[in-house]
């Protein structure tokens, strides 16, 4: 081992020297390993012909870490001389390559899918009346009066739900005198459900992928060359072919990259829209809630979601407590969050304050959701230049991309499937890379790498991920690479989705809440003292009896 400008150099065939130059903007990264380095010779056999045709390469194997808590950094070396295997003896390059390596903050995004809106905090209203009835009117129930849906028919299950008066009902009350039932008739309320306010977005979560992108660029005299790898596209050769990189893979797995499978994020609908908008940047309101927390049919009570059926058909109603069946809502976790938050501590539903750079992920969509990986990557990179002591040989064959199938899918609730089947048009067993990158609103996906033996057809699958709701179509291509990482075939096709149906489930939006107190203290009192001055009026004026007589003589006469 030896230690020259901060690198550790390994002996492994020849050895290639490095001479440090200095740090690029962003974190400054230490530790740089070149693990491995040798002249090769890189021969190629093409298809359809016995010749083998030989180039020297300088390979370089290099970890390169991300900087500190998972962020940028960048690094600048320049290759100065190579010590030769047969002779052990340093070569001093006259014109020595400076390699510049950027790497990108390091993220995970996870896959979206719709599943329904839901309340911020269904409410439960109270009226006390002395006529409640399912189907009374709004004179009689006033906020709890049934609702109607958007084709104006009465939704029944809206009715309200009528308890007698007593100290040990649902909303205690005086039951009155003996004098109040037999004018007036008996006391009791008239109990609902209304969803007022906010909406918010449910979001099950998929599978999480690793995002970050390195740019590696050799300049030599005048001349530049640079490539980007990432985890969608590993294998890429520079415009010249004086450059190539592979990346390889990372050292260690992560420790702290969450999993949300079993949560749904819930994310504030933005106005009234019928369909999904962008979600935007206002991550304050956004939370991640276990599933078990949510009723999606709207059939269970303290659960997010819950629905007209649930409230009205919880047993014992009227001896059960105030908003019983109305609790663990949204609001209810919110607030927490926020006396947690007063008290200087985490919050425990809320992304903000618990994760770094949300959806700061290269073309993030509308929809999308990515947090920032804090823990320090080290990656494998495999960097080709020149070089001579390691002689192999590697199949090339031609290759053709024979058709594109993508059905179409609903965005959003769904994913799609783009098959796509190529064929080794050559008489060689070859390796190949596939390619299928689409228009910046999908999720990037990986390439793939296999195998074809002469005149075989392969078919591979990608999975498609919208980041938007609406209806579109979108452009894609797909590359296929040789052995070489040329590319030797490209295929472009269009694919659409239809629009994402939006779910209120069992709760819906055609009602909103009264201007004033509709249970005020002084507009009780008003009310009552109308009522006691028209019984007064009717009784001195006999005006009520007279009435009675009348009704009498008129039922004769018929």
């Amino acid at each position: 081992m030896r230690i020259r400008n901060g690198f550790a150099l390994q002996h492994n065939h020849v050895l290639l020297g490095l001479c440090f130059l200095g740090f690029l903007g962003g974190q400054i990264t230490f530790g740089v390993q070149i693990l491995s380095k040798s002249k090769l010779e890189k021969c190629e056999k093409n298809s359809g012909s016995d010749n083998l045709n030989c180039t020297k390469k300088i390979v370089l194997n290099m970890a390169v870490p991300s900087g500190s808590s998972g962020g940028e950094a960048s690094i600048v070396a320049e290759i100065v001389e190579v010590e030769e295997n047969s002779t052990q003896k340093m070569q001093t390059l006259r014109i020595p390559p400076v390699l510049t390596v950027n790497k990108s903050a390091a993220y995970a995004i996870y896959e979206l899918t719709y599943i329904r809106d839901v309340s911020y905090k269904p409410e439960e209203y109270y009226v006390k009346t002395r006529k409640c009835e399912p189907e009374a009117s709004s004179k009689v129930v006033k906020v709890c009066e049934r609702l109607r849906d958007e084709s104006g028919h009465i939704m029944e299950y809206t009715a309200p739900i009528c308890c007698p008066c007593g100290p040990q009902r649902r909303m205690p009350s005086s039951c009155g005198n003996v004098f109040d039932k037999w004018v007036k008739g008996k006391a009791n309320t008239a109990h609902c459900v209304r969803f007022p306010g906010d909406w918010f977005h449910v979001f099950s979560i998929g599978q999480r992928s690793l995002g970050f992108s390195v740019k590696i660029q050799v300049k030599t005299g005048s001349k530049i060359s640079e490539v980007f790898v990432g985890p969608e596209n590993r294998t890429v050769s520079s415009n010249d072919n004086f450059l190539r990189a592979n990346l390889i893979g990372d050292f260690a797995g992560y420790t702290n990259i969450p999993s949300f499978e079993d949560f749904y994020l819930v994310v504030p609908r933005q106005g009234g829209s019928d369909q999904i908008q962008n979600l935007g940047k206002n991550f304050s309101m956004w939370m991640l809630l276990e599933r078990l927390r949510f009723t999606l049919d709207g059939l269970e009570c303290n659960k997010i979601g819950v629905g007209y059926e649930a409230f009205s058909e919880q047993p014992s109603f009227c001896s059960s407590p105030y908003w019983s069946c109305l609790h663990n809502q949204l609001w209810n976790f919110w607030e927490a969050d926020r006396n947690r938050i007063r008290r200087k501590q985490l919050p425990l539903y809320g992304i903000e304050g618990r994760f770094e750079r949300i959806n700061q992920h290269p073309n993030a969509g509308a929809h999308s959701f990515s947090i920032g990986v804090t823990e320090v990557l080290n990656t494998n990179l495999l960097i080709e230049l020149r070089a001579d002591d390691v002689d192999y040989v590697y199949q090339r064959s031609p290759g053709k991309i024979m058709s594109i199938n993508i059905p179409t899918f609903e965005a959003l609730s769904q994913f799609g499937v783009a098959t796509i089947t190529t064929k080794n048009t050559g008489d060689l067993e070859a390796s190949y890379g596939l390619t299928f990158n689409c228009s910046r609103d999908v999720i990037l996906m990986e390439e793939q790498y296999f195998i074809m033996k002469p005149k075989e057809e392969v078919i591979r699958s990608f999975k498609l991920y919208p980041s938007t709701d609406q209806a579109a179509k979108y452009i894609c291509a797909a590359i296929l690479k040789d052995s070489d990482y040329n590319e030797v075939d490209r295929a472009e096709c269009q694919f659409s989705t239809t629009s994402t149906v939006l779910d209120n489930g069992s709760q819906t939006t055609p009602f909103h809440p009264p201007k004033t107190n509709i249970n005020g203290f002084l507009e009780s009192i008003e009310s009552l003292w109308k009522e006691l001055w028209k019984d007064l009026k009717d009784f001195i004026t006999g005006q009520t009896c007279r009435a009675m007589e009348n009704m009498k003589y008129l039922e004769s006469v018929e």
